[in-house]
């Protein structure tokens, strides 16, 4: 598309095969947003695109993420507020028509795949700190293991018996987070060849876990944290991808119409004829 959307707190440039998603380092800006800087969505990547009202006088535009496309989405697991969603967009509501346009523009080159869960991830995960404070440790990770240090003032009898840990992350089979802002936050590495079962039911009791409090394990640190350390445990373990069938050709019908709807926003002033007689060009050479 090679266009650019503008919305509060963030900015979305679309390319013909994703969306780069800049957010600003404003003082109002979400300090999870800050941290991320930018990330580059491929289309495949997105499950769906919804464009629904805000709040005082706004518009949201939200893509969704598949399942297992990205590892920040699956460490968050839908526990982020939604000022600190990245795949949420706010505009101002007079921009709503362009806004569709959008919706309509993401919709249309969603993948065949986009209602089944990825087999690998698709979006690149956030740098994460390397380290962060949790309450009761330190956290550390270089990309190959994760290292919890405790403090004596903050860890259970339980963490300090068993010592620091050390953890390879071909040893692991992935990550629990649980927001710093909900009780009982915290991060727990999941070990290969272990279940709920064989693991210690509170954080506090678990060498495997670091939990959260006032001012530890902050969302902007630990969540990046978290979803790095889960991009390296699926590259250190690799799944086999089955081979994908080709995208099927648009829908000349559905061509004509996004054209209509092109012609529509010329109408209403929100395209220059050059940017209607290049978006329609585009358009026709997909069929």
């Amino acid at each position: 598309m090679g266009d650019v959307l503008a919305g509060f707190h963030a900015v979305w440039e679309f390319d013909t095969d994703s969306v780069l998603i800049r957010f600003e380092r404003g003082l109002r800006t979400p300090k999870l947003l800050q941290a991320l800087g930018e990330r580059r969505v491929p289309y495949e990547a997105l499950a769906s695109v919804e464009l629904t009202e805000g709040k005082r006088g706004t518009v949201v535009l939200r893509a969704t993420p598949r399942p297992g496309a990205d590892p920040l989405a699956d460490a968050a697991d839908g526990q982020l507020k939604e000022g600190s969603d990245p795949y949420r967009l706010v505009l101002p509501a007079e921009r709503e028509t362009l806004a569709e346009y959008y919706a309509d523009e993401l919709r249309s080159r969603l993948g065949p795949e986009a209602d089944t869960a990825a087999e690998r991830y698709l979006v690149a995960a956030p740098p994460p700190p390397p380290s962060f404070k949790a309450y009761d440790a330190k956290a550390f990770f270089d990309g190959e293991t994760v290292s919890f240090r405790w403090f004596w003032t903050g860890a259970s009898t339980a963490k300090w018996k068993a010592g620091d840990q050390r953890f390879e992350v071909a040893g692991l089979s992935g990550v629990e987070w649980r927001s710093p802002e909900i009780f009982n936050g915290h991060l727990r590495l999941l070990p290969r060849g272990t279940t709920a079962e064989d693991r210690p039911g509170a954080a506090d009791q678990d060498p495997a876990a670091v939990v959260f409090g006032m001012g530890y394990g902050l969302a902007h640190e630990s969540l990046p944290f978290a979803a790095a350390v889960l991009e390296a445990v699926q590259a250190a373990t690799p799944a086999l991808v089955p081979e994908r069938s080709p995208a099927a050709r648009p829908d000349p019908a559905d061509i004509a119409d996004r054209i209509r709807h092109l012609g529509a926003l010329r109408e209403a002033g929100l395209l220059t004829d050059d940017e209607f007689s290049h978006k329609k060009t585009e358009l026709l050479a997909e069929l």
